[in-house]
């Protein structure tokens, strides 16, 4: 009786905590329901919606560039996610696999960043930005390029791909040499896909990242055609004069997204966590 009181205990906390923790998003999808004829502030708040319509996210594709925003998003996402997956596994097999002088001090040094939150290092990095003229006043490369670029590669990218490496045999390694691989070919075609777990999870926290990232485009931008889906969806307020019906349409809209990818991803991103669970 006592391990059944325990677990029923332990599992409706769970429930509830769960529930607390998702509220906000129902409620979000709740408001995006409702017709203009129901109060969306009314307390309790409702949560099945009286005045049941679809009209919210018909007005919010209509009525602003939303495909643009989209396709805006997707470029700097999928960038950038590209450019991590690259960079990051090119940085972490040296760091796992290579002996070379000061690696110890460059792979803390590498993790100390960590600590650093990107508004510390923001302005700096705009300089930088505005005197490369990698902004959208000068071209739609070149902004696009100044969005990617300040995220192209991350510590935890460089940290999670070392410990990948490090999970392999050295056997793999040495059998792959006697049969007359060179460095290239053992990275590429030998270990890369021997680390395609490790792989999706980095792809799916920087997609996820990169995709909801406001600060930076917001700051940035200049042109509304450049906007990102965060900075469209924020313009919304001012654009509807703080319809929120139609901002949390827009929101729901902007999360379809990074809910298809990770669904597509989960089967990799499940038994990377697990490997590494195992490993660790």
């Amino acid at each position: 009786m006592k391990r059944f009181l325990e677990k029923f205990s332990t599992h409706f906390i769970l429930i509830m905590v769960s529930l607390l923790s998702i509220f906000p998003f129902i409620w979000l999808i709740s408001t995006s329901l409702k017709g203009n004829s129901e109060n969306i502030f009314a307390y309790p708040p409702a949560i099945i919606p009286k005045d049941f319509t679809w009209a919210n996210y018909t007005g919010v594709w209509h009525r602003v560039d939303f495909i643009g925003y989209f396709v805006n998003s997707m470029i700097v996402a999928g960038g950038t996610v590209l450019l991590n997956l690259i960079l990051s596994a090119m940085a972490g097999y040296p760091l796992a696999r290579m002996e070379f002088k000061g690696k110890k001090i460059a792979f803390f040094s590498i993790l100390a960043t960590i600590m650093i939150p990107f508004q510390a290092i923001m302005l700096p990095v705009y300089l930088v930005t505005l005197k490369l003229h990698l902004v959208d006043s000068v071209s739609n490369t070149a902004g696009f390029i100044g969005l990617i670029m300040p995220f192209a590669v991350s510590a935890f990218g460089i940290f999670l791909m070392r410990q990948a490496f490090l999970g392999i045999p050295k056997e793999m390694e040495e059998a792959a040499i006697i049969d007359g691989c060179s460095v290239w070919q053992l990275f590429w075609k030998v270990l890369i896909p021997m680390v395609k777990p490790s792989l999706a999870v980095l792809a799916i926290f920087t997609f996820i990242g990169s995709w909801g990232e406001f600060l930076w485009p917001s700051i940035v931008l200049t042109k509304e055609s450049m906007y990102t889906l965060p900075v469209g969806v924020n313009n919304l307020q001012g654009m509807f004069s703080s319809n929120w019906r139609f901002i949390a349409a827009g929101s729901i809209l902007s999360t379809i997204p990074i809910l298809i990818f990770f669904l597509a991803m989960q089967r990799y991103f499940i038994s990377g966590e697990n490997e590494g669970a195992v490993k660790g």
